[in-house]
């Protein structure tokens, strides 16, 4: 707890606590009876059933609609301590499912007891990201725990994402203790990168699709591989390294596109990969028209997510639709889609079925090889589907 804190009751209004009590963390605006106490955005709070059970404690916002994020099913003190433990655990987590691994996600917010905080690992380097108000609040204690668990050489915040706005939280990119590169050189599986530590998306690089890019390796080998939204070229140069005849990689971004060329040099395969900066809507349509010298029989795609809330969701999922169809079109029989998308919002209930549309618009019968999701350090937790954002499906046109 913060020195002198008082502790919030929240009280909640009858049959709102199954839920909780099946392990979800969000308590909503509107399923508060009452809040007795006060407190700064971020203060502890105990959540009370309408029958006045005690359900754990958590952080307590007034002004957000997640009101409530539940620590704890039992009330404890959230010091430095309860933050050791908490990275502790998520960090031994890591080193079981990223075996000999240094870089990877190494909290996950809910779904590793720390909700509204999310820390990569890049090395000896650690990047933040911080999306609610009891967790800035806390920063000192998770930057202590963070320094005696890896003794990192740098610690970045990289508080830019949208949804800080959501708890009232200024954007905000700066080192917040000792040095770290420009670019962090990290190995995955076997291959080096060089990812933006105080630019680009997310925090850098993306863990999330590690897993896949692994599965993907077999299925590379012999293919003309076109490589959308390639961002620093991840998926490309596993291409490239497994066997792949040639790849275009395609990214709107010129600092994207320049460090996927530097990605494919690191790797000694500049010579396969050929990356363009580039419309990736507008390529996917030049090769679905057969525009284009040469036909891939393999595509990737990789969109950012289209879905910043869920009233975007019906227009996202016909920009989805639209991407896929163009993309199966492109295809010649036996050819394969790797596809992605990369929001809650997208169930994969959505996503199957906006797969199924954009198959029958492209008039490609397809079948489904793999259904996938997200990296292991990227964990979901059962019952909190908002966890699980990131579906992936691999297609084989017939």
């Amino acid at each position: 707890m913060l020195e002198n804190e008082t502790v919030l009751a929240v009280r909640l209004k009858p049959g709102q606590e199954d839920r909780l009590r099946a392990g979800h963390l969000w308590v909503f605006s509107n399923e508060i009876a009452k809040v007795e106490g006060s407190g700064a955005p971020g203060a502890l709070a105990q959540v009370f059933t309408a029958g006045g059970e005690s359900l754990g404690i958590a952080f307590y916002h007034p002004n957000s609609l997640i009101a409530a994020r539940m620590l704890s099913a039992k009330v404890e003190a959230v010091d430095a301590a309860f933050f050791h433990k908490r990275l502790s655990a998520a960090l031994a987590y890591r080193q079981r499912v990223c075996p000999g691994e240094t870089s990877f996600r190494l909290a996950f917010g809910e779904s590793d007891g720390l909700p509204g905080l999310v820390a990569d690992r890049y090395g000896d380097c650690i990047v933040l990201q911080i999306f609610s108000a009891g967790m800035e609040a806390r920063l000192p204690m998770i930057e202590t725990a963070l320094k005696e668990l890896l003794d990192p050489r740098g610690i970045f915040l990289k508080n830019d994402h949208r949804q800080r706005s959501l708890e009232g939280l200024p954007g905000e990119c700066r080192l917040l203790s000792g040095v770290v590169p420009e670019r962090a050189a990290i190995s995955e599986g076997g291959l080096s990168f060089l990812a933006p530590m105080g630019e680009g998306q997310k925090t850098g690089h993306y863990f999330d699709q590690r897993d896949n890019r692994a599965f993907l390796r077999p299925a590379f080998s012999g293919r003309t591989v076109l490589d959308l939204y390639c961002y620093t070229g991840a998926f490309a140069v596993n291409a490239a390294k497994s066997g792949a005849k040639a790849v275009l990689a395609i990214d709107s971004s010129r600092p994207a596109v320049e460090l996927a060329r530097e990605n494919a040099r690191l790797n000694g395969v500049e010579g396969l990969v050929d990356c363009d900066e580039a419309d990736a809507e507008a390529v996917l349509e030049s090769f679905a028209a057969g525009r284009q010298p040469f036909q891939p029989d393999m595509i990737l795609l990789d969109p950012p997510s289209f879905v910043p809330s869920k009233k975007h969701l019906p227009k996202a999922l016909r920009s989805y639709s639209k991407l896929n169809s163009l993309a199966l079109k492109a295809l010649p029989p036996g050819g394969l889609l790797a596809t992605s998308t990369c929001s809650h919002h997208v169930g994969r209930e959505a996503f199957m079925d906006m797969l199924r549309f954009a198959q029958a618009k492209a008039r490609k019968p397809a079948r489904l090889v793999a259904l996938r999701g997200q990296a292991a350090d990227h964990p979901v937790l059962l019952a909190m589907p908002e966890t699980e954002y990131l579906h992936f499906a691999l297609l084989e046109v017939i």
